[in-house]
């Protein structure tokens, strides 16, 4: 059937519907199932298999990891058998941890995305229904309106007024008109007009279509299949990927070293193998991916909580950056429920039959639902019953209007309502209260005049105007002109109650609101003084036309309100505030926002939002309020800290004792841990790791935005790594020196030292203030001290023998907790000084 249909827009509508196997009514559910199993979901990428198995599997990708048990069967070959299944039993807990926490971490997420999910409306059994967009198969009958996306590639059966933009695809700038039509099967992509493609967007107008190709066979799919598209890596994950890679280099440099040297002086050589792959296992973060995906996960749950959907985790660290956040007021600055104040003639007097045509325009409208149809249907009902509909020019936003043509009795006539500028535009005479029509000409003042009265009270103004016709013939465009203005329908929708606290607290966390409007300057001046933004800089639409990118670039900073913004002009606003240094966030909910959302760090919309933007949109809200926001900013922020805390203790105290270690080994006549020892270290010390995401923050690390910063990162590690390895050292000084420990007892004092002061010091970096005035969490206190308890028994149990420890005198103790108390106030010294002189 495929080959059949490969040229589908060479085929009449009828044609294609019997190739497909299709009626016109849609197919059923069950022919729906059935090609569901046949061609397979409706996505361009294969499902991220997060199954069971598969994540437990990945748990063990690591090449460190997977040298480490090839050598660990050697070594049974060689009938090591106790030390090797230690290894192995160490490997596998390990794994296992890792897995418990990333397979609960995937299945929250994957509930969470099904909250925002995306459908189509299809005819199935005759009836439209919403359907999940990934099960739209070919055949399916879709019906398409203004907002949404396109689920597969389409010809067209039926259309009224259908634009749909196509710049993903062809690169076409404005919107393509479409109609139904038969082409020549080697018609150019570009210019197959009858047909409609997957991932496109309608922008005005209404059809009816058959799914014809879905998934990686539209032209779409083969464009992202050659290209491979994926998103863009975030500033977080690509400073997380240089840090592993930055990691990595020192760990190989490290092993091969230790490994090289400890053969050149004689030990066994599978044993410095297996010793010098646990160093990279104690010295390599292998947890960090896991980590991070239970902190954002958990991070993600905390933020739905608040009603807010993270769609992509990576942009968690993005969001909690943000420092300038642009928003159009409606809804979101503004309660959303727009109220008719008044219908007035052209003299600004109430006028019930401006009222009459605005209601007519209103009711007879099916292009998409739109809140001043809602308000003007709402304000009072008017019994249409004389009035018949006859034909309709949807709105879109290039004219900025809607027509509708109407019968009464034996007249016809049409009625356009839109913006006050491009309703006068196609008028060429004026109604006066009197009824007389007259010349606009001698009128246009006396409209502005009016006009600024309005918009300065903070009313938004439309024109409405008519046109009288001859007969019951469709309307297209082109009867757009030589109308009547008949009067202003001003409309009003009050700031939201809460708002002045709300950009307050936006500001107290370091977060400039910027508002972007299509309302006139005055009108957009009236509102902000409302909401206590006084003396803002504004900028209208045209004046930014003007203006060039490097002139727009020295201002940006200091504009607080765009008015008069045409959909284009929004994504370059955008640009120009990204190359000001700053991290922007843009919150849209509407059809020409998803430009804009695609630029932006952070793009925001809501639940309710047009598909398209839902779609674009990296972080959804339940609801449309900036509240809402501010409290998933406070989230996101201290997700971000978490997932940071982790980078820090695996640079530290980790690091240092594998460093200090690696060292040692050079100058004692054994080996200052085995294989198994170090590993059951690296062990102990990850689970106080693991409960970090659920860790209490510090006020000071929400309460402005921060950025990953891989310098002050590093800079970290070598402090405290050093710190840390001084304190190793003393350790060996006082075990070596002092109290003349054999092999046993080094290994037991070293191990108990290294995991107690690893898992102490996470008490310390975990806060910039001092330990004892930050409450750490209930679950890494409990994990913390746990470690401990079990660190300072585990020499006197059956398994310490096990692992070749042995019971130590309580003045090795003693003196123990002496060095591990004397290095928890460096640290705390340390910390105080790094940070005054790192900026981070």
């Amino acid at each position: 059937m495929e080959q059949d249909i490969q040229s589908f827009w060479s085929n009449s509508a009828a044609e294609l519907l019997k190739k497909l196997q299709v009626k016109v009514s849609g197919l059923t559910s069950a022919e729906a199932n059935q090609r569901l199993k046949d061609y397979g979901p409706n996505r361009l990428k294969p499902q991220k298999r997060s199954d069971a198995f598969t994540l437990l599997l990945s748990q063990f990708k690591s090449p460190i990891i997977l040298i480490l048990l090839l050598a660990t069967v050697l070594s049974i070959f060689l009938h090591n058998l106790v030390d090797a299944s230690i290894i192995l039993t160490i490997v596998i807990i390990s794994g296992l941890l890792g897995f418990w926490q990333e397979f609960s971490a995937s299945n929250a997420v994957a509930k969470l995305l099904a909250i925002v999910q995306i459908k189509a409306t299809a005819l199935r059994n005759g009836k439209e229904q919403e359907i999940h967009i990934e099960e739209i198969v070919p055949g399916d009958i879709v019906i398409l309106n203004a907002g949404d996306i396109v689920p597969g590639d389409c010809l067209i059966l039926e259309e009224k007024d259908v634009f749909v933009d196509e710049a993903m695809l062809t690169g076409e700038t404005f919107p393509v008109e479409k109609s139904v039509a038969v082409l020549p099967a080697d018609t150019a992509l570009a210019q197959r007009t009858n047909t409609v493609w997957m991932g496109t967007h309608i922008v005005s107008g209404t059809a009816k279509a058959v799914v014809t190709f879905t998934a990686k066979n539209t032209e779409f799919g083969k464009v992202s299949e050659r290209l491979k598209l994926k998103p863009l890596e975030t500033e977080f994950e690509r400073g997380i990927r240089r840090f592993g890679y930055f990691l990595g280099e020192v760990t190989l440099i490290l092993v091969v070293l230790i490994f090289a040297i400890n053969v050149y002086l004689h030990r066994p050589v599978l044993e410095a193998f297996l010793f010098s792959l646990a160093l990279a296992v104690g010295l390599t973060p292998q947890l960090l991916p896991a980590i991070i995906s239970i902190n954002l996960a958990h991070g993600a749950k905390k933020m739905a909580e608040k009603k807010v959907i993270v769609k992509r985790l990576a942009s968690i660290e993005n969001f909690g950056s943000m420092n300038i956040i642009c928003s159009d007021k409606t809804g979101t600055l503004t309660e959303g429920i727009v109220q008719v104040q008044s219908a007035l003639d052209v003299n600004g007097d109430a006028s019930e039959k401006v009222f009459l045509f605005a209601y007519l325009n209103a009711f007879y409208e099916t292009g998409f639902t739109n809140p001043i149809d809602q308000a003007i249907l709402n304000h009072r009902k008017i019994d249409l019953k004389e009035y018949k509909k006859q034909d309709e020019i949807p709105y879109d936003f290039l004219r900025k209007r809607l027509s509708i043509a109407v019968k009464q009795g034996n007249e016809h006539f049409m009625v356009t309502k839109g913006a006050l500028t491009n309703i006068l535009e196609v008028c060429s005479s004026v109604e006066t209260k009197e009824g007389k029509v007259v010349k606009i000409a001698g009128m246009q003042s006396s409209i502005q005049k009016h006009f600024e009265e309005f918009s300065n009270l903070g009313f938004r103004t439309l024109g409405i105007a008519y046109k009288k016709l001859s007969s019951e013939a469709l309307i297209s465009k082109s009867d757009e002109a030589d109308m009547t203005f008949v009067g202003f329908l001003t409309l009003f929708d009050p700031p939201k109650a809460n708002i002045a606290e709300t950009i307050a607290s936006l500001k107290k966390l370091g977060i400039s609101l910027k508002i972007i409007t299509g309302d006139n300057h005055l009108v957009a001046a009236s509102l902000s003084k409302k909401m206590g933004l006084a003396d803002n800089k504004i900028i209208t639409g045209p004046e930014l036309h003007k203006m060039s990118d490097a002139a727009l670039l020295r201002q940006i900073s200091s504009i607080d309100v765009f008015a008069e913004i045409e959909p284009n002009q929004k994504e370059r606003i955008i640009i120009a505030m990204k190359k000001a240094g700053n991290v922007v966030g843009y919150m849209g909910d509407g059809i020409n926002d998803a430009s804009a959302l695609h630029a932006a760090d952070v793009g925001i919309s809501v639940d309710t939002a047009a598909d398209v933007a839902k779609d674009a949109a990296e972080i959804v809200l339940l609801e449309k309020d900036l509240s809402v926001l501010v409290e998933g900013v406070r989230e996101g922020r201290t997700t971000f800290a978490n997932t940071l805390k982790y980078v820090f203790m695996a640079t530290s105290a980790n690091f240092g004792n594998m460093f200090s270690m690696a060292g040692i080994s050079l100058f004692i006549p054994f080996l200052p841990l085995l294989p198994k020892q170090i590993l059951l270290t690296n062990l102990l010390t990850d689970f106080p790791e693991m409960t970090i995401a659920t860790d209490n923050v510090d006020d000071e690390m929400v309460d402005h935005p921060r950025r990953w910063d891989i310098k002050a990162i590093r800079k970290f590690m070598i402090t405290f790594g050093l710190v840390s390895s001084v304190f190793d050292y003393l350790t060996f000084g006082l075990l070596l020196l002092i109290l003349h420990a054999n092999e046993s007892q080094f290994r037991t004092g070293w191990f108990m030292e290294s995991v107690i002061s690893a898992s102490m010091i996470v008490l310390v970096i975990r806060s910039r203030k001092p330990f004892f005035k930050s409450k750490p969490g209930k679950y890494l206190l409990i994990a913390t001290v746990s470690i401990a308890v079990v660190t300072i028994i585990f020499p006197f149990t059956p398994l310490g023998t096990i692992f070749g420890f042995s019971p130590l005198s309580l003045t090795t103790y003693l003196l123990l907790l002496l060095i591990v108390v004397l290095y928890i106030f460096a640290a705390e010294i340390t910390k105080t000084i790094f940070y005054k002189v790192v900026k981070f």
